[in-house]
C-alpha cells in the first residue's frame, strides 16, 4: 500500500505530494506547503486501497 499521494491544493491549484501514516483513518488537516491554506483531508478505501479526499478547511465548505 502506497503511503505517499500526489493531491490538489483546492485554493492554489498546485500539486503537492504529501505522506499519511499507514494506520491514519478518517478526517484530519493539513495546510499546503505552497500557499499555507488548511486543507480538510479525509482518508478512504478506494479500490486500489487508500484514497484520499482534499476539500477547504477555512468554513466556505
Amino acid at each position: 500500500m502506497d503511503d505517499n499521494f500526489t493531491v490538489t491544493c483546492p485554493y492554489c491549484g498546485e500539486e503537492v505530494e504529501i505522506y499519511v501514516e499507514p494506520d491514519v483513518r478518517g478526517t484530519f488537516v493539513q495546510d499546503c506547503e505552497v500557499c499555507c491554506n488548511p486543507w480538510r483531508l479525509r482518508v478512504v478505501r478506494g479500490h486500489d486501497g487508500r484514497e484520499i479526499e482534499v476539500r477547504r478547511a477555512d468554513g466556505s465548505e
